[in-house]
């Protein structure tokens, strides 16, 4: 059997001959042996994870394998409320993970949906419908204009078959099909003696025959790569897996070498256990995953309301990092929709918007290309082609209604748009006699065109009118316009038109016309640039009408920064990672290059979203760091791929997404920096008791006290800080920077140094009578309000305390509150004492308590004054 890729260059009979033999169609008993062969025109599913699978997952993290050991750990040393609570916060963590993957869909569910519920094929020499899932190689499939193809196949027959393939190429303009061979190797937008599933019949009729069904088709090589593509985690996941590691050592240490301290020193192995428990339940941020969570929640609810849905929650923070951005061009960064851009009449250029429906000759050009035309607009519904609808658009601008013009001007007879004569005619009765309108290709035209109309008056045509018209023409063309010429011919009495009459045409005119820019596109290119952020086009369509496009909006500033995917194909990875350096516009691409152009730009450390709403997108769009589909024009193949939607299709919410993405990754680094230097203060105190031979000062319910109700509230607000621009004037900050820099260690380890030492002082005060629970409440009631206060340092690298920013953050003020009065609650009320291993304390020790606490907060703020850090 020939193989698929072959089919283009083939006669019909050829194919005929290979696929079905000397059978011009398929008898029901073939029709089973082939389904037994090649089996039924559907999607394969990948095998999919159980909830059960999903929710053990969740507990891969190190530190929560820690927790856990933590937690059983207790549990034999009779700390049952410390078990307890490790397990439910960790179990919480679990179910939260476990419910955001479940709510991603499958891609290749709705790839299913693309194919055609029916389908018109011969079977036993009659023309039946039968459902798309049934349709089998060899099958002769009818096709009318409205159909969406079930299958690839190779068309046998073509009555002016025009396809819409902008799901599978991105290119907007309908393909118009043949049946002769074509030669050599041709990418698949200009195969187009093909037909593939998943495109539908914008115009005419046709007859093709099935080559390819179900995963063989392009849609189901589409679905092999989007099950073959693994989707890459986000820099702020990547640092939280580093840092947990990172952490988890050091915990694993400290532990290790306090435990055998505490054993040389002679106490009981179970007392070191306890002791070792405690720090480690001290050091471990136990609430950080569900904070982070929460604020990433928080910030998906600011960005709905923007335009961008968000997926997968951690494509939030991942957008804020992101330093190149591959964009579709059909639809992303275009209207999608074809637009008359230019006139060419009576010598003169004309910009779409000057066009004078008051200028005889213009509104000729008007009514003209409306009447040589066969879409229709009634109340912004558009039925035909791109490029006709068009036309019809730009007289409802100028307010000549299409079906006022057609009413007084009627059609009698026509010769429809043929691909190789790339003409149309149309013949109407007018006030003044009958005429003939031609539209199609100016070259084809101008081989016909005898006359030319100048003014009122219509003289013989020039050499010089032809080298004006194709000069235009060119320059058109240059500008990635798509051009059509008009021209008409007088008849003294009505006539059934034909190809013999498309002789001794009038010129009359050009109309340019293209998928022009979103009027935002070329203002978030420039703040893409701003920031740091590479644009990148990556598109179906011609290179020439890419860079056109691109030029406009700031992509491209030279056309040697484009290219062709073809250019490519003979490229190894390492070579192409050398090349994308220097591209901006890839054109005539497949969906098998945009993954190598994204795993390219990936391959160089960069953090790469793709955008996108075709079919042919949805494999780069899951490679992508961050894929983001258009949520009107896209397809649901590309929004189930994508981690992000933009409900507006506004290519400038990305930018603003990219702006929420990094004031989220700075607000979580505040939330990490307040909670570790909270920590680490905790263990100051547990390390400098241990070596002056004090009791151990906190009971492990202290510290869990403190790290998950105390300490979350303020990590949550400092989550949820306001937004600040100036982000924007930032680089994106490289991949493999860790959260734990050096400045950053350095900050957290003099916070937590200054905490520790008036927690140590209120210990000390509590100890002076040996009494370990007065002590102990003292350094736990400071640690808690030391910290509750410390989410006001944390706000920003500069003192906050008199100024406004100390109240811009609502959130803030209600975690500060409601800490306060959780702490003065088990310190107050007798009923919790016991369970919280605290005593109460006389009106002197509690002045010291919020003196101790006061103080730690004045010094740090202080600190930033000197040094802002």
């Amino acid at each position: 059997m020939v193989s698929v890729k072959a089919y283009y260059n083939e006669t019909v009979e050829t194919v005929r001959r290979d696929l079905n033999g000397e059978q011009d169609f398929l008898t029901n008993e073939e029709v089973k042996r082939r389904q037994e062969k090649f089996g039924f025109n559907e999607l394969a599913e990948g095998k999919k994870k159980s909830g059960l699978q999903i929710f053990l997952e969740q507990y891969k993290d190190f530190l929560v394998l820690i927790l856990i050991v933590s937690a059983v750990v207790s549990l034999f040393l009779g700390e049952t409320e410390s078990a307890a609570v490790i397990l439910v916060v960790i179990t919480m963590n679990a179910i939260l993970g476990t419910v955001q993957t479940i709510k991603a869909e499958n891609s290749l569910e709705s790839l299913k949906q693309l194919a055609a519920p029916e389908a018109k094929v011969v079977r036993n020499g009659a023309v039946v419908r039968i459902p798309g899932r049934e349709i089998t190689v060899g099958d002769v499939v009818h096709l009318e204009a409205g159909d969406y193809i079930p299958a690839d196949g190779r068309v046998l027959e073509s009555a002016s078959l025009k396809v819409d393939e902008s799901a599978l190429t991105g290119e907007s303009i309908g393909v118009d099909k043949i049946s002769a061979p074509l030669t050599g190797e041709l990418p698949l937008g200009d195969r187009r003696n093909m037909v593939f599933s998943g495109s539908y019949v914008t115009y005419g009729r046709g007859v093709f025959l099935v080559t390819g069904i179900g995963m063989n088709t392009e849609v189901g090589k589409i679905a092999g790569l989007l099950k073959n593509t693994s989707e890459k985690k986000t820099p702020l996941q990547i640092n939280l897996d580093r840092f947990g590691k990172k952490l988890s050592m050091i915990i694993l240490l400290l532990c290790a070498v306090l435990f055998i301290l505490q054993v040389l020193k002679g106490g009981a192995v179970a007392d070191a256990f306890l002791f070792a428990v405690a720090l480690a339940v001290a050091a471990i941020p136990e609430a950080l995953s569900s904070i982070v969570t929460i604020v990433l929640a928080f910030g998906t609810r600011k960005m709905a309301k923007e335009g961008a849905i968000i997926r997968k929650l951690q494509s939030v923070e991942g957008l804020g990092s992101v330093s190149v951005i591959c964009s579709d061009k059909t639809g992303t960064l275009t209207q999608n929709r074809m637009t008359i851009e230019h006139y060419y009449v009576d010598g003169r250029d004309i910009p779409a918007d000057q066009i004078d429906p008051a200028n005889p000759l213009q509104e000729q050009m008007l009514k003209f290309s409306i009447l040589c035309n066969d879409s229709t607009n009634v109340e912004g519904q558009e039925i035909g082609d791109p490029t006709e609808t068009a036309m019809v658009n730009l007289g409802d601008k100028k307010g000549i209604s299409a079906q006022e013009v057609r009413d007084a001007c009627p059609r009698s007879s026509e010769v429809p748009f043929d691909s190789d004569r790339k003409l149309m005619s149309t013949f109407h009765k007018m006030k003044d006699g009958y005429t003939m309108i031609t539209k199609g290709a100016v070259d084809v035209m101008l081989k016909r065109v005898d006359y030319i109309q100048k003014g009122g008056k219509i003289l013989s045509v020039t050499e010089e009118d032809v080298e004006n018209i194709c000069r235009v023409n060119e320059q058109y063309s240059e500008s990635g316009l798509r051009v059509l010429g008009i021209g008409y011919r007088h008849f003294p009495v009505e006539k059934n038109i034909s190809t013999e009459d498309e002789q001794g045409l009038v010129f009359l005119g050009l109309l340019a016309m293209m998928d022009p820019p979103r009027t935002e596109s070329a203002a978030a290119v420039s703040d893409c640039k701003r920031a740091g952020i590479c644009p990148v086009m990556i598109t179906g369509d011609h290179k020439v009408t890419a860079a056109a496009i691109a030029k406009r909006i700031g992509i491209l500033d030279d056309i040697s920064q484009a290219c062709e995917g073809v250019q490519i194909d003979g490229m190894s990875d390492e070579e192409l990672n050398e090349f994308v350096e220097n591209i901006r516009v890839y054109a005539r691409v497949t969906p098998e290059h945009k993954i190598r152009i994204v795993r390219a730009w990936q391959e160089r450390g960069n953090i790469v979203a793709m955008t996108g709403d075709g079919v042919n997108d949805a494999p780069a769009l899951k490679q992508a760091d961050v894929g983001v589909a258009m949520g009107i024009t896209g397809t649901e193949v590309a929004k189930d791929a994508a981690s992000m939607i933009l409900t507006d299709d506004n290519f400038a919410t990305i930018i603003k997404a990219v702006e929420s993405g990094r004031n989220i990754y700075e607000n979580i680094k505040k939330a990490i920096q307040f909670l570790l230097s909270g920590n680490f203060a905790a263990i100051l105190v547990v390390i400098a008791a241990s070596l002056m031979n004090l009791p151990v000062p906190f009971a492990p319910v202290h510290l869990l006290f403190i790290n998950l109700l105390t300490d979350s509230l303020p990590a949550i607000a400092l989550g949820l800080e306001p937004y600040h621009h100036d982000v924007m004037g930032k680089k994106p900050r490289p991949v493999k920077e860790s959260i734990l820099t050096k400045e950053f260690l350095i900050r957290v380890g003099v916070e937590g140094g200054v905490i520790g030492a008036v927690v140590l002082t209120a210990f000390l005060i509590g100890y002076r009578d040996g009494n370990e629970v007065l002590a102990g409440t003292m350094a736990f009631a400071v640690l808690c309000l030391s910290r509750l206060l410390h989410g006001y340092n944390c706000k920003a690298g500069k003192p906050v305390i008199f100024t406004g920013e100390f109240f811009d953050n609502r959130f803030m003020q209600g975690a500060f509150l409601s800490g306060f009065v959780l702490l003065t609650a088990v310190l107050a009320v007798p009923v919790l004492h016991g369970f919280f291993a605290v005593q109460t304390l006389k009106i002197g020790e509690l002045l010291a308590v919020y003196g101790l606490s006061g103080v730690s907060m004045l010094v740090i703020q202080g600190l930033k004054r000197m040094v802002k850090f």
